[in-house]
């Protein structure tokens, strides 16, 4: 692209044209030897048709069927809800197609990052402490925790709005209205950075809650085990205090069998306190606080030393995606993951509603058969059990992607799908369990950002690269989360949570390539703790575990 295009073809099999800037009324469209005259107007990111097409043609974009159209389309004319809907073609065994695009690797062959490097082999990004519950029933002595700790070891937010509610109380004491109040220009949020932290290579004491461990199923139950699990074994994480009831169905022998599971050499200080056995709330609080404290000291031990490329673990994910995501930031995604799998890395492609009209290509890439066929029934038992609960993966596109050109769920799914880049998929994983493969990984997840971003996390990825085109603030507990706009109006709008704009394609100014390696220099900086993305440095600290029931 050039900085004149104003459409763009995303695949040469495609019938519409993306627009890439507001096109008029009448605005002349001039695409390898067809001309026209545009009925109506077209906004940036939304599609138009290239050819008259009859009532029920098929839609085609990145070269597969996307939608139908319910009524005669002019040439020209705007894809919308009214006149699309979502279609998708079936999808079968097929034969096997691992042929990928190989990326250059040699700028990167020599680079290493500095991590924090596990017992077991595996490193992390950062080194973090948590302190979670096993039932929703301590989520209140968790609170306590945080209030009795966080502060006072230094782990306070980096920005507080203390300040702006001191400044409204002092106008209400001086008597100010309502109106008045409304009115005033607050002087801004306090920078609390944290110079007095007490353990200097720990970098941070997460302490997370949920609403789950009791109640619900026995699967929800254990599954949730399962990402606690993931969690205490991740190699961003030194250690873990849990805190439990007693009676609920998430047992700590469950929550250790599926540790050892994960790691059957595990090592980190682990502290498991049941109130029921402790008696009075503050005994417990005591030992979890002396728990917490003794493990710190251990944490505090270590330090970030190099360590290869290899040992990287990427989530990929997006949210907030709009027209313009899958032909800017999905694709340079796309080329670092591949850049990181060509180098013995790994990387995690997960939110299976939005792989949805993209099965056939997914599958045909998956290493071998017994992969394909996993992928393929997940896929169908997923969707089977959507469309029982009334919603399938077609209802997966939000107010917000549907004003932004993404109108049907297949054409949302055919864009996120390129965050995966071109490599072979060497392992389909469901939820709750760990990728262990190097290569590209499918994870079972809803598109839910947080559900999907938490259950990558505790599938083991160390950084999350995560595509937006609307602005989200989501961010993880113990991994660094990057947001990565596709267009540069958002980045500039919201430049408070988006690291890196691959706006830059759209407008000509970067190709794919050169953003992708952007990317991964970027990728680097922040594993070896020089940089922090704005979701840390935010303390978007969003864990919501996904309970099996229908989420898209």
């Amino acid at each position: 692209m050039n900085k004149l295009t104003q459409y763009l073809q995303i695949h040469p099999a495609d019938n519409v044209l993306v627009a890439l800037q507001d096109l008029e009324e009448g605005h002349n469209i001039s695409f390898n030897g067809i001309e026209f005259k545009l009925p109506n107007r077209v906004k940036a990111k939304h599609k138009f048709s290239l050819y008259d097409l009859p009532q029920d043609s098929e839609i085609l974009m990145y070269g597969v069927l996307v939608g139908r159209n319910k009524n005669e389309l002019r040439r020209g004319e705007l894809l919308t809800t009214l006149n699309t809907e979502h279609a998708t073609e079936e999808f079968t065994l097929k034969e096997r197609k691992l042929n990928w695009n190989i990326p250059d690797t040699d700028r990167f062959s020599e680079r290493t990052f500095k991590g924090y490097v596990r017992s077991d082999g595996k490193v992390g990004t950062a080194n973090h402490w948590l302190v979670i519950p096993l039932v929703f029933c301590e989520n209140k002595n968790i609170e306590v925790l945080k209030d009795a700790l966080k502060e006072e070891l230094g782990y306070q937010a980096i920005k507080n709005y203390q300040a702006e509610t001191r400044q409204l109380i002092e106008l209400y004491q001086a008597g100010k209205t309502i109106e008045e109040i409304i009115s005033v220009d607050l002087d801004g949020s306090e920078d609390v950075r944290g110079s007095k932290r007490i353990f200097r290579n720990v970098d941070g004491v997460k302490f997370l809650t949920h609403s789950m461990g009791c109640g619900g199923t026995r699967l929800d139950s254990d599954s949730l085990c399962g990402l606690l699990a993931g969690y205490i074994t991740h190699p961003n994480v030194a250690g873990a205090t849990v805190l439990s009831l007693g009676c609920q169905h998430a047992q700590a022998s469950i929550l250790k069998k599926e540790i050892y599971a994960r790691c059957a050499t595990f090592d980190k200080p682990l502290y498991i306190l049941e109130q029921q056995k402790y008696g009075t709330e503050e005994r417990m609080i005591q030992a979890a606080i002396k728990s917490t404290f003794t493990g710190l000291m251990q944490a505090n031990q270590h330090e970030r030393q190099d360590a290869p490329l290899s040992k990287l673990t990427i989530g990929l994910e997006c949210g907030g995606s709009d027209g313009f995501s899958g032909i800017s930031a999905n694709p340079a995604v796309g080329y670092a993951s591949d850049l990181l799998v060509a180098l013995g890395g790994s990387v995690i492609l997960s939110e299976f509603p939005e792989l949805c009209g993209v099965e056939q290509e997914l599958s045909d890439r998956c290493v071998d058969e017994q992969t394909a066929l996993k992928f393929m029934n997940l896929m169908k038992n997923y969707n089977k059990r959507a469309e029982e609960d009334g919603s399938g993966f077609y209802a997966n596109p939000s107010p917000g992607n549907i004003r932004d050109g993404l109108i049907t769920d297949a054409i949302k799914s055919a864009g996120a799908a390129k965050k995966g880049g071109t490599s072979p998929i060497v392992d389909v994983v469901d939820y709750p369990n760990v990728c262990t493969k190097p290569g590209l990984n499918l994870l079972c997840t809803p598109g839910n950002d947080v559900e999907s971003t938490t259950a990558e996390v505790g599938a083991g990825a160390n950084v999350v690269l995560f595509t937006t085109g609307l602005g989200t603030p989501t961010g993880n507990p113990v991994a660094p989360v990057i947001k990565i706009s596709s267009n540069t109006t958002i980045f500039e709008k919201m430049n408070d949570i988006i690291d890196v704009n691959c706006g830059t394609i759209i407008e000509g100014e970067e190709s794919i390539k050169e953003a992708g390696e952007r990317i991964l220099d970027y990728v680097i900086s922040v594993a070896s703790g020089e940089l922090q993305p704005k979701a840390v440095q935010l303390g978007q600290d969003d864990f919501i575990p996904w309970r099996r029931g229908i989420s898209l």
